[in-house]
């Protein structure tokens, strides 16, 4: 289970902790079990500051926290805060990136499922496409909704995500794909044959909607295994 610790503290020289935060960084590389930080400053009492940091276990964080490293960082830090530290020790039971549920929700009910009604409700009205399986870009609701179909009407096919990142607006899809050609694709006669694809899809989102997208696949790969190469 995930493990994140919250430290409340307060200090006038966040400037020096940022420096002191860089250099425990730098000298515990390899060996600290730390998997994601962030720093948030108080609005309304600008020398009020809370870090959260995450761990994949409490146990993790456990041998994180008996670093030399840490325990010289702490007391560097007790040093630059007004007070002690408070820590807040959580067992994260809920975990969810909204852009991301976006993504895999278009992925299994308008890909998977062929449900394009949600197509008006997941992208925006200039949707940008980016494909490398055509020239240059295309704009618009419908490039999904024609991409979607032609793929459904071509193939009986699944996808599988293999890994998935979200940063910021962007969330990128690592998946794989297999599917039977049963319909007629980029001007080849249905084959009956078995094929398998691998490929990447990175979405930017913008205001709770899919604005922009990236999709590279083995194009090649898969024009070979239907023959047409």
């Amino acid at each position: 289970m995930t493990f994140v610790q919250i430290i409340d503290y307060k200090t006038s020289r966040q400037d020096d902790l940022n420096q002191l935060l860089d250099r425990y960084v730098s000298q515990s590389q390899g060996r600290r079990t730390v998997t994601h930080s962030m720093v948030g400053k108080d609005r309304e009492n600008e020398n009020h500051y809370v870090d959260v940091v995450e761990f994949p276990s409490y146990e993790e964080a456990m041998k994180n926290s008996h670093l030399p490293e840490t325990d010289t960082m702490f007391q560097e830090m007790v040093a630059l805060c007004e007070g002690m530290p408070t820590f807040t020790n959580l067992d994260v039971v809920r975990d969810e990136n909204i852009n991301k549920h976006m993504v895999n929700r278009m992925f299994d009910e308008c890909v998977m499922r062929g449900n394009l009604d949600l197509v008006d409700e997941m992208f925006t009205a200039r949707y940008i496409d980016h494909d490398t399986m055509k020239n240059g870009t295309a704009t618009g609701r419908d490039v999904m909704r024609e991409d979607i179909t032609a793929w459904r009407d071509a193939f009986d096919f699944e996808f599988t995500t293999d890994a998935q990142l979200a940063e910021g607006d962007y969330v990128t899809t690592v998946w794989s794909w297999t599917g039977t050609h049963k319909g007629e694709f980029q001007g080849i006669a249905p084959t009956g044959k078995k094929c398998s694809m691998t490929g990447s899809t990175t979405f930017r989102c913008e205001d709770g909607m899919i604005a922009e997208g990236w999709w590279h696949m083995d194009a090649m790969g898969l024009m070979r295994q239907l023959g047409a190469v």
